[in-house]
């Protein structure tokens, strides 16, 4: 599943793929398969993106049961 909420967390902060996973260690093509889903983030590096975003890993990482029937 695409985490859109990482995505639109990274932009209102202005900051690129490339700044993000600058900042906290990984390639910029982590931060793009984490944000198309492409990639299941261990819990360290969520924490890392989530504090560099100002963010709580509810706000990125967690799931809403209304989103998971959506997709169904």
């Amino acid at each position: 599943m695409k985490n859109l909420k990482m995505k639109f967390a990274r932009m209102e902060k202005d900051i690129s793929q490339i700044e993000l996973a600058n900042r906290i260690g990984v390639t910029r093509q982590t931060i793009g398969m984490i944000e198309s889903g492409d990639y299941n983030p261990s819990l360290k590096l969520c924490v890392a993106i989530c504090k560099e975003l100002g963010k709580t890993l509810n706000d990125l990482f967690w799931e809403e049961e209304n989103d998971e029937n959506e997709e169904k």
